[in-house]
């Protein structure tokens, strides 16, 4: 029921003001008994005149009976009623209207008890129907979409309903608009806030989470062995056929071993063999590599200790 406007209030002091002045001022030639009349006269006619007076906000539909049935629907903005025959049971408001339902401990096909929020958003469409069809029509929307929601959730897998939220928002959508259009209401969208497992539930789907990540991993690393072995395969079939490339490695890595200092270094006597380091030629090589190396380190000192005495 909406509230008594200031308008009409404001005109009913008036009316009254102008009656009861008007009766103050000719109580002398009236006397008492007709001045009370006069003023008695303004009050009725000042209530008569604020009670036909409504105003409708944007927003509002008035729905006018008249002595019990159907008039019609007034507003938005200024209008008028014949008092005591015409009575407005209904104020309608077609915005767009939110509405929050839940399901509580509801079983899914797969028997998991779930809580689940969701909002709702509708409009009336049919002020009429709205007020005539269905006596509180707020109150059977909000129910028919909390079982619409059961309905939906005892028909749906766990799974689904954790991934595919948007699908059960766009059925629960088609349901509460077929139950609701009927009484002139019109569902624009309906929103899956949240679903809630239990925790026992919850911590079970975290550990089997953590171990399929897990088996990825190892996967992706006996993956990367495989190809590193798969490699190593053809780094042997070239060297195979290449003694002179097998040479430059055995030699390469025998040098970068010296090079950190080491002061024992163990070398198979058939590596040996294979580099020829027994002989002069091999001997020389290494070592004339290593002397390099390391006047290249000491060049680099001095010059290091050169710019900081300077």
């Amino acid at each position: 029921m909406k509230s008594k406007n200031f308008f009409s209030m404001l005109i009913f002091v008036v009316i009254f003001g102008t009656g009861v002045a008007i009766a103050y001022a000719m109580n002398p030639q009236l006397g008492i008994v007709e001045s009370e009349g006069i003023a008695i006269a303004a009050f009725i006619i000042g209530l008569a005149v604020s009670s036909a007076i409504k105003i409708a906000d944007p927003w509002d539909k008035a729905v006018v009976l008249r002595l019990g049935q159907f008039r019609s629907l007034k507003g938005p903005g200024l209008f008028f009623i014949i008092p005591i025959l015409d009575t407005i049971p209904y104020w309608v408001d077609t915005r767009v209207i939110t509405t929050s339902f839940k399901a509580e401990k509801t079983l899914t096909k797969d028997t998991v008890p779930v809580d689940v929020d969701a909002v709702l958003f509708w409009k009336v469409l049919d002020p009429q129907k709205a007020a005539l069809e269905v006596a509180d029509y707020m109150l059977a929307i909000n129910w028919a979409a909390q079982t619409a929601l059961r309905d939906v959730i005892g028909k749906t897998m766990l799974s689904d309903m954790l991934e595919g939220r948007d699908k059960i928002s766009n059925i629960l959508q088609k349901i509460i608009d077929e139950r609701t259009e009927p009484w002139g209401i019109h569902v624009n969208s309906v929103e899956v806030k949240d679903v809630l497992i239990p925790s026992a539930l919850e911590n079970a789907m975290s550990m089997q989470a953590q171990a399929e990540r897990e088996r990825q991993a190892r996967v992706i690393l006996g993956d990367s062995e495989r190809q590193v072995a798969e490699k190593f395969g053809e780094a042997a079939l070239t060297y195979a056929n290449n003694p002179v490339a097998l040479h430059l490695r055995a030699m390469n890595m025998l040098y970068e071993g010296l090079k950190q200092n080491s002061t024992i270094v163990i070398v198979p006597s058939s590596a040996i063999d294979t580099m020829q380091l027994g002989s002069m030629a091999g001997l020389t090589a290494l070592t004339m590599g290593i002397g390099q190396d390391k006047l290249n380190k000491g060049s680099s000192e001095n010059g290091t200790l050169q710019q900081s005495k300077l």
